[in-house]
């Protein structure tokens, strides 16, 4: 206890929380980690907790896992970090050739990165300097979806839509065409799914027949939108939003850093539809949940519009001081071996109908709004009223309120706002899945019902 005082002594006085309310946080006790096994984390007063969201939606097999965490101690006693401007290292290496040869057909070259945020930012500066190397400068805009979130860097704001979280910095930001992403809980449009999901797509098409000779490029989280409340996209939407985007020459980027590494049941979320991006971006799973190693895949198409003479300076003049550091490629490397010795995106596709199933007793809930789902990505919508679908107010902090029960009963979890995520490890057992889904449920049930 007396080290748990003096910890969070310390954590008040000299830590800054990211998206973290601090003027709330230091007024309670703060939850300290001490260490993991498997699906749970232990604080330093012993109690566990389940890993509900996969310690932000990156954690795949679990907490210390052997032979990941082999794969950096093999790794450490070889060298720790090398550059590779200019250079190459091993695990570097080895694991483009393994990216390429599971991502979406076509994507040819890898350019590593250390956070989503940093992916996105060399995507858009990707896209940005392609059409200026082939002499079409006037390709400058870029086109997002309304929600969207892509990181917290300029560039990753800049084609973000989330006022909550980029409001702030409006004045430093390059402005960006904002679309609809298709909501069928919420839509924008009436009629059935089907009219639904052509209103949406009519009004990219539209767009583009008035600026594509203007837009650089279109980017968007495939299948699932995930920071504006994991929203899920209708069948076809995406295959027919990458349609348009050749009809009309403009680049697809999909951000692949929440989705990607079988979250949706598939390696790639663009996997479902069968669509190979001009770029991809990807980050969170590619290492397990372990180091902080993102990649930005491109095809060859882009790639060569880089390809010159010194003097011609066509080249990306971007890169990171830890990028393509073998210690996080070493991990990467070792997490993607047991994707396939466990055949690990079969059995996420396995456990996402077994959670599918569990959650249908979660319509009974008298506030359960919508429940929606792709593998392993779940959003539980909480609403004041079924029947209107009227929010609860931010200010009643429902999704904070349940997410905290959550904690107590031992399993954590963290909202976006009213909705409740629920995003474990993929390698969790069906027995792990029915106490925390038992745990979401009763808090979900205590908190908006029981009083």
């Amino acid at each position: 206890m007396d080290l748990y005082k003096e910890l969070a002594r310390k954590n008040k006085k000299y830590v800054w929380h990211p998206f973290t309310q601090m003027q709330d946080y230091i007024n309670e006790d703060p939850l300290i980690i001490s260490h993991g096994k498997d699906r749970k984390l232990y604080d330093v007063l012993g109690n566990e907790y389940f890993d509900g969201v996969s310690s932000i939606w990156l954690n795949v097999h679990g907490h210390n896992i052997q032979e990941l965490n082999e794969a950096i101690i093999e790794q450490l006693n070889q060298v720790a970090h090398s550059t590779i401007l200019g250079m190459a290292n091993i695990p570097s290496i080895l694991l483009a050739e393994k990216l390429v040869d599971i991502s979406p057909n076509g994507l040819e070259k890898v350019f590593y990165s250390d956070s989503g945020a940093t992916a996105v930012e060399i995507a858009i500066k990707m896209a940005y300097q392609y059409w200026r190397n082939i002499r079409k400068s006037e390709k400058s805009l870029f086109v997002t979806m309304k929600e969207a979130y892509h990181g917290d860097t300029i560039g990753a704001v800049s084609v973000g839509a989330i006022d909550l979280y980029h409001q702030a910095y409006s004045d430093l930001l390059f402005p960006s065409i904002k679309l609809t992403y298709p909501n069928l809980y919420r839509p924008k449009y009436a009629g059935t799914i089907e009219e639904i999901t052509q209103a949406y797509l009519d009004e990219v098409e539209e767009l583009f027949k008035e600026k594509s000779d203007e837009i650089a490029a279109l980017i968007i989280e495939p299948i699932v939108q995930g920071a504006s409340g994991i929203i899920v996209m209708p069948d076809g939407y995406l295959k027919a939003l990458y349609e348009l985007c050749v009809k009309y020459d403009v680049l697809f980027i999909a951000d692949e850093v929440a989705t990607g590494f079988g979250r949706t049941g598939k390696m790639f979320a663009c996997d479902h539809e069968g669509v190979t991006p001009d770029i991809l971006t990807c980050g969170k799973g590619l290492t397990g949940g372990y180091l902080p190693v993102a990649a930005t895949l491109t095809t060859n198409r882009i790639y060569e519009a880089f390809l010159g003479t010194y003097e011609e300076q066509k080249t990306f003049f971007h890169g990171h001081s830890y990028t393509g550091n073998p210690l996080g490629c070493a991990v990467a490397l070792a997490n993607l071996e047991l994707f396939e010795k466990n055949n690990l995106i079969q059995y996420t596709q396995r456990i996402s109908v077994y959670i599918k199933e569990k959650l249908k007793e979660f319509h009974k809930l008298q506030h359960v709004g919508d429940i929606r789902q792709s593998g392993v990505m779940v959003g539980i919508e909480l609403v004041s009223s079924k029947s209107t679908k009227e929010p609860f107010h931010w200010n009643d902090r429902i999704g904070v309120k349940v997410s905290k029960r959550a904690k107590e009963l031992g399993l954590l979890t963290r909202p976006l706002g009213n909705v409740i995520v629920f995003m474990p490890p993929l390698a969790s057992k069906e027995s792990e899945l029915d106490e925390m889904i038992n745990i979401l449920y009763k808090a979900i049930f205590e908190v908006t019902e029981d009083k």
